[in-house]
């Protein structure tokens, strides 16, 4: 059995359990509330729904984790990537993809012509589940508001989920990422494209092509 095939088979485990349940809590795909402050900055915006997160005590994660992690990146950005939750060393400084899956991110992000304040860099939840534990369905229905409100502010030409976990979150799917990834989803009239983890790729370097393959998709459509 190929390293492919064991860490989806972990992925399926974790995530189907926490699919339905959430199916259950929330009925259907995330709503994005209709924003009646137009005339105030994305950056403004941004920042009300930070201070909105950082006294969010809606989950039993505010507990345990050490930093919030909103989101960063640029508030008019064309692309965002989506990832699952903050690891360790983001739940230290308070940032997403900071540590060495976040590294091989940036790497991505530079070959695709684009900085990290380029793009926008957020997860489905906002605190660091203990261990590094798949998030429950309650975690992520107390934070699905927040990652929405980010959507709809910055409103990027291109989402891409990072991983099994965003997808399944992001586009109400229970499929494996190899069979979703690489094509273009509608979330709420955003042109949203799964992939691998940048995690997967640090324990599956010869995957590495196989998302840029992906990239490569997103970089055309936006030149569109």
């Amino acid at each position: 059995m190929n390293n492919l095939i064991k860490y989806e088979l972990r992925q399926i485990i974790e995530s189907v359990r926490s699919y339905v349940e959430l199916e259950n809590y929330t009925g259907g795909a995330v709503v994005i509330k209709k924003d009646d402050s137009q005339d105030q900055s994305k950056g403004a915006l941004l920042k009300e729904v930070r201070t909105e997160v950082f006294a969010c005590s809606a989950c039993p994660l505010h507990k345990t984790k050490t930093n919030f992690v909103f989101g960063a990146g640029s508030p008019d950005a064309e692309l965002m990537f989506i990832g699952e939750a903050p690891g360790y060393d983001e739940d230290q400084r308070g940032e997403p993809f900071v540590g060495r899956a976040g590294q091989l991110l940036t790497k991505i992000i530079e070959a695709m012509g684009y900085k990290r304040s380029d793009v926008y860099i957020a997860n489905v939840l906002k605190c660091r589940p203990p261990d590094n534990r798949s998030p429950l369905p309650s975690e992520v229905l107390s934070c699905h508001g927040y990652l929405g409100r980010q959507v709809q502010i910055i409103r990027p030409k291109a989402i891409c989920l990072l991983g099994k976990f965003a997808a399944s979150a992001i586009l109400k799917t229970d499929s494996t990422i190899s069979q979703i990834r690489g094509k273009f989803y509608d979330y709420n009239g955003i042109k949203t494209m799964p992939t691998f983890h940048p995690a997967y790729l640090l324990r599956n370097p010869d995957d590495k092509k196989i998302v840029w393959q992906d990239m490569k998709k997103i970089m055309a459509y936006l030149k569109e």
